[in-house]
């Protein structure tokens, strides 16, 4: 195991139909996935020279099947998962993100979603991101 710090950028989209958000589940077919069995936003990370809109774009028609068709910055956090045995510093940027429409395909390495008030995260299994960016919702 190397002693240094991986360092990743994410984006992660805070899709609401009506007054509920959508959170996506990590199955245990994601190659990369350090947290399976747990709800999330989608998104996901912003390859080198990518542009972020272009990356919010990709990662949530990769891995709900919608198209964004806005998206506005809110929240910014950060966590520090062992991936592969990799120390890694994931810095991730949330946006309030609008859809063309609100039909969830999911991708592979999801299995499941639910459209949930954002009252009622603890009943979920959530990560602790999308909690703390639950709380900073305009």
């Amino acid at each position: 195991m190397s002693e240094e710090i991986s360092q990743r950028i994410a984006c992660r989209a805070v899709i609401f139909d009506g007054s509920r958000v959508l959170i996506i589940r990590e199955s245990n077919k994601y190659a990369d996935g350090t947290n399976v069995g747990k709800y999330d936003f989608p998104g996901g990370r912003i390859s080198p020279g990518e542009k972020v809109m272009d990356a919010l774009k990709r990662e949530v028609l990769e891995e709900a099947g919608l198209v964004v068709t806005s998206a506005v910055p809110f929240y910014v956090d950060e966590w520090h998962p062992v991936i592969h045995g990799q120390p890694t510093q994931i810095i991730g940027i949330f946006f309030l993100c609008t859809v063309e429409n609100t039909a969830v395909a999911l991708g592979n390495d999801f299995d499941a979603f639910e459209w949930i008030l954002p009252g009622d995260a603890e009943n979920y299994s959530l990560m602790r991101e999308p909690k703390n960016a639950l709380r900073f919702l305009p």
